[in-house]
């Protein structure tokens, strides 16, 4: 089981915030293909990886990162300064 986390307008377009799900998804792009079959909701969130980012145990990774061993995968939109 993983804890997989959205924030900002993650989690807006999938309606919540966190959901532990079971997952044989070997990387992170494994998940998300995962999490966008699943319904309308994910794939609109998940449409631009490009507007994403995922961090992995709260460290920041690639969607290519393996996922064995991690308990928790967040999902958030790229932080801006100002």
């Amino acid at each position: 089981m993983i804890d997989v986390l959205y924030f900002a307008w993650v989690r807006e377009r999938i309606g919540l915030p966190r959901e532990r799900i079971e997952t044989e998804a070997a990387t992170v792009a494994d998940l998300v293909a995962e999490l966008a079959a699943r319904e309308d909701r994910y794939a609109v969130a998940f449409a631009d990886l490009a507007a994403l980012r995922v961090a992995l145990d709260q460290e920041l990774a690639d969607f290519s990162a393996p996922l064995a061993g991690v308990r928790e995968v967040a999902f958030f939109p790229p932080m801006t300064g100002g």
